[in-house]
């Protein structure tokens, strides 16, 4: 199985401040600046040439995110050797719902390492 890093997750003070530096200071590509209600955002970027992106937001923790081809094999890989997790989940109207999800990039499992760090595994 690829194990890719695709994404890292900043904290920021200011949303419309970072996406503006970002984009216009530093050229990088705006992919998605979704926002669901008035507790969640995320906006990602992607600076050229790039195969890993960074994320900004609200709502969602920080860390990093590895993407996966198979999102079941890699959580029973994992799980397999030990790691703890809520297990597999996807996003629906807004709210996080157990189990995989429909269409592409909708299925993640979340952990953290010994030292709090955040992490995402989302199928492709």
């Amino acid at each position: 199985m690829d194990w890719k890093l695709e994404v890292v997750t900043i904290p920021v003070a200011d949303l419309d401040r970072a996406k503006e530096f970002y984009a216009e200071k530093l050229g990088f590509n705006v992919d998605v600046d979704n926002v669901v209600g008035d507790s969640w955002r995320n906006i990602q970027f992607t600076p050229e040439g790039s195969a890993t992106s960074l994320a900004i937001g609200k709502g969602f923790g920080y860390g990093l995110q590895l993407v996966v081809s198979d999102i079941e094999a890699a959580y029973a890989e994992l799980v397999g050797r030990g790691l703890e997790t809520g297990g597999i989940v996807h996003f629906e109207g807004g709210e996080q719902k157990p189990g995989r999800g429909d269409g592409p990039y909708n299925s993640f499992f979340f952990f953290q390492d010994p030292d709090g760090n955040n992490w995402a595994v989302q199928e492709r």
